[in-house]
């Protein structure tokens, strides 16, 4: 139906109706120039505004929250037949602080750096005050750390403070000054042990009320949520590379250029899947994890293709660390499941 209007004959009966409208509308235009060009001035930077707020947002990010706490709290339930809705809620809710924590102050020293010069949708560049944002930043951080930590006292278990606070250096010498590791290429190392090992583990801690991590199942699920959680810092470099370089911010896109990037990414995603497979086949992770995470195969098709795609186009790769994130959801969503359901 489409293809048979897109072919209408130059002398139908649709093309001099459409015609019509249009030269009724160029007409309407020059009567009141001024009245229609200025509302659509208005509307294009109204929407070109709220997409530039819901950037700065970054609210699907938030998922590398949600995502080792869930996945922590499932192996927990499996292995110690423990669960506490009330300090899921509360683990969340400090979680989501330390990541607006990381979120804010990247923008901040990014901004202080010159790699945000023409970033639009940084906090800092649309507030338009750097303190504020700084101090909004470390505001976050030390409600969200007072929250862990008195949560991992309720709970008793001081090694899960001791996780949490590695997670929270990790994301510190990540951005911030003197640090910077970032700057360095060592992001995807740090993000990795941060939201896998560590933060995995702590809520494993948390939920199940043991001391023991050494568990294979903790070991190698919180292993999977890290690989995940690294994929999508690793694609959010794709649209950086100039300003990267412009700055000697030398990450690992710069280092390999878009086109190896995008070999990285298609490898980094087999991989994946392979170790899943292997730890269900070994029994080191339940049966019913492997099936529901075979299900997020097309996703991950998705971003291998799309990456491979489009990583020369700055507008389009842009989305790439999106597709990622949905990936990094819908994986752990799965293997999260998979545990509940081996129970």
């Amino acid at each position: 139906m489409a293809a048979a209007f897109c072919n209408l004959s130059p002398g139908s009966g649709f093309k001099i109706l459409n015609e019509h409208h249009l030269i009724r509308r160029i007409f309407i235009r020059q009567a009141h120039p001024s009245k229609t060009d200025n509302e659509e001035d208005k509307e294009e930077e109204d929407i070109s505004k709220a997409i530039l707020i819901w950037r700065a947002i970054k609210l699907p990010i938030y998922s590398v929250a949600l995502v080792p706490l869930t996945v922590g709290s499932a192996a927990a339930l499996l292995q110690t037949d423990m669960f506490s809705a009330r300090r899921f809620f509360l683990l969340l809710v400090s979680s989501v602080f330390i990541i607006a924590w990381l979120n804010l102050s990247n923008d901040v020293y990014d901004f202080d750096t010159g790699a945000d010069k023409n970033k639009k949708e940084s906090v800092v560049n649309l507030l338009g005050s750097r303190t504020g944002t700084l101090v909004a930043a470390y505001s976050l951080l030390a409600l969200g750390s007072t929250l862990l930590t008195w949560t991992s006292i309720q709970a008793g278990s001081k090694r899960a403070i001791l996780l949490l606070a590695c997670a929270i250096t990790c994301g510190y010498i990540y951005q911030c000054p003197p640090f910077r590791l970032s700057y360095q290429g060592l992001g995807e190392p740090l993000c990795f042990a941060a939201f896998g090992p560590f933060a995995t583990s702590a809520f494993y801690l948390l939920q199940g009320t043991t001391s023991d991590i050494s568990h294979p199942l903790i070991l190698s699920s919180s292993v999977l949520v890290g690989f995940t959680t690294s994929l999508i810092l690793f694609c959010s470099h794709f649209h950086q590379v100039e300003g990267d370089k412009a700055v000697g911010k030398k990450s690992p896109l710069v280092r390999i250029g878009t086109e190896t990037g995008a070999k990285v990414v298609k490898l980094a995603i087999v991989a994946l899947y392979v170790l899943t497979f292997a730890l269900g086949l070994s029994r080191v992770l339940p049966f019913t994890c492997i099936l529901l995470c075979a299900l997020t195969l097309p996703l991950a098709k998705l971003v291998v293709g799309y990456v491979q795609e489009n990583h020369k186009d700055n507008q389009k790769i842009f989305m790439a660390k999106y597709y990622c994130v949905r990936l990094h959801t819908l994986f752990g969503a799965a293997l999260a499941a998979g545990l509940v359901l081996a129970r």
